[in-house]
């Protein structure tokens, strides 16, 4: 019995150091506690709705969901265990249990619209077979001047219904003169439709001053593009204009937007990078929105230059609030000079993470919904890997379920498409590292976790020396793991303004390619929160 209260009352101890470590917003720590806590004590429901939390904010769901399901079973009144489980699962078992908490019923409101909104844009969707490229409809040298930014002014409007009214009252009180008055009507329609026609097509005796509302205004101040050509003066001058919080005139951002889907829509899926001896080559981590810490690691390292090459590594937007301008300024560059920089795809460059995590948000209120699906679109076309001079497989997510995957199957891979739910596109863009050796169900609930000797393997099968992968916020920007054969890195220091950790990128110099780590610390930005355009159900939980 001493024994049995000893090992609670040290399960306790435990757990109130855990929810120092969850003030200190030290989460991986506050998950070992809670562990070690429920090692001691596995029948508390609260270590282990606590733990749920804590995987919460570090984005590993499918832990979450586990560890709040097994709440739920010890004590299912648990409201804390209930509210985790139901913002993933379903509102119903909270809603039952607290009827009169207000704040269980705003939360429980949230996430059943969110889920309604969810379900009626798929019931609307168009399906894939029958989509068209939202590109095919933009023509950046005259914005507004296809089809579907085409409009019929509100006076052309009511003139045509009052024509309608007209011709219906002296068809019924004059039957004698209405042959004169329709053709009247005939002839005024053949007008508006002369109007509608020149507006779609820009041809139309009425476009004139149609087109001059669309010019770029001469009061705009701004970044301004040349022809067709994207040099580093303007790019300077656009991320001057954004660090001042200014704004780019939208006809630039679709050029700058469609030029860079015509540079990805040609690569492979898998990029081989050759790096000259004597050059070096940058990796950098997810930068989610932190537009500021970009700037900081150009100031730190150099801006992007086909002497000073970049690869991005994923996860350029969400989470933080400045994701247009992130996307911009590295679209930007990858326009200016193809072999400056290099953009891989992350799990979050998809319609389901940024309709969640803010993007989407974030770009309708500072463009339009037409950029939001040309983004979504663009998103597709990015690559899923890069290898650098045959010796480092970079990819954001990490390795695989199977044995025996050869580069070539990688480069292999449709990828023109949202990720899907499993296969080699969803693990090489959802995995994680584990410290045990073989393979586990992955904490996010999508990919899977594997050992070092799943990494050993896939290096020897391919006659590569290192795995250089994102993904996860790391406390000091990096980690290496896997007895040195793979390396995390990340580039978002004080993730979310909440995680307190150092960002990082590796240099790489040729021919040996040995990386070079460097860290660094968050900088200012404006008062914008992060999440400040995300969906509503999830702020909550921020």
């Amino acid at each position: 019995m001493e024994t049995e209260n000893s090992s609670v009352s040290r399960a306790e101890e435990l757990k109130a150091l855990a929810n120092e470590a969850f003030r200190a917003k030290k989460y991986s720590q506050a998950i070992d506690l809670y562990s070690q806590a429920i090692e001691l004590n596995s029948q508390n429901a609260v270590y282990y709705a606590n733990r749920a939390f804590a995987h919460t904010k570090l984005e590993e769901y499918g832990s979450a969901i586990q560890d709040a399901s097994k709440a739920i079973e010890i004590d299912p009144r648990y409201p804390k265990a209930c509210f985790t489980y139901q913002i993933f699962v379903t509102p119903v078992h909270v809603k039952k249990l607290s009827p009169n908490d207000p704040d269980a019923a705003q939360k429980v409101k949230e996430c059943e619209k969110a889920v309604k909104k969810l379900k009626f844009e798929e019931a609307i969707a168009v399906p894939e077979s029958e989509r068209h490229s939202v590109a095919d409809s933009i023509d950046y040298r005259s914005i507004g001047m296809s089809p579907s930014s085409s409009f019929v002014s509100t006076q052309a409007a009511i003139l045509a219904a009052t024509a309608t009214v007209v011709v219906a009252v002296v068809v019924m009180v004059w039957p004698a003169v209405a042959t004169t008055v329709a053709g009247m009507v005939v002839a005024v329609l053949m007008i508006l439709g002369a109007y509608w026609w020149g507006s779609c097509s820009g041809s139309g005796v009425f476009t004139k001053s149609r087109k001059l509302e669309l010019e770029v205004e001469p009061q705009y101040s701004g970044a301004r593009i040349e022809g067709d050509v994207i040099t580093l003066d303007f790019v300077k001058k656009m991320m001057d204009d954004f660090k001042n919080q200014k704004c780019l005139h939208k006809r630039y951002a679709f050029q700058i937007v469609l030029q860079t889907r015509e540079m990805l829509r040609a690569l492979p899926s898998l990029v081989d990078i050759d790096i000259p001896d004597g050059k070096h080559f940058t990796v950098c981590g997810d930068v989610h929105g932190q537009f500021y810490d970009l700037l900081n690691i150009f100031e730190l390292n150099g801006l992007p230059s086909e002497e000073n090459p970049y690869l991005f590594n994923g996860d350029f937007v969400d989470r933080g609030s400045f994701s247009v301008e992130v996307i911009l300024t590295l679209f930007a560059f990858k326009c200016m000079c193809p072999s400056a920089i290099y953009l891989s795809r992350g799990n979050h460059e998809s319609k389901s993470m940024n309709k969640i995590y803010g993007f989407e948000g974030e770009v309708r209120s500072k463009l339009s919904e037409t950029f939001v699906e040309l983004f979504a679109e663009v998103f597709c076309f990015l690559p899923l890997a890069h290898v650098l001079n045959q010796k480092v497989f970079v990819v954001h997510g990490g390795l695989f379920s199977v044995d025996g995957v050869k580069l070539s199957d990688i480069k292999a891979i449709d990828r023109f498409c949202e990720p899907p739910e499993e296969g080699l596109m969803c693990e090489l863009l959802w995995s994680d590292p584990q410290p045990l050796p073989g393979r586990g169900p992955s904490k996010r609930g999508v990919g899977l976790s594997f050992g070092a000797d799943v990494t050993k393997r896939f290096l020897q099968d391919n006659s590569l020396d290192l795995v250089v992968r994102s993904h996860e916020v790391k406390d000091e920007g990096y980690e290496i793991e896997h007895d040195g054969k793979l390396i995390t890195v990340f580039s978002a220091p004080n993730y979310c303004d909440q995680m307190g950790n150092k960002g990082a990128f590796i240099r790489f110099e040729a021919p040996t390619l040995k990386p070079n780590i460097v860290t660094f610390a968050a900088v200012p930005h404006p008062d914008v929160k992060p999440m400040a355009y995300a969906n509503n159900f999830l702020r909550m939980f921020q």
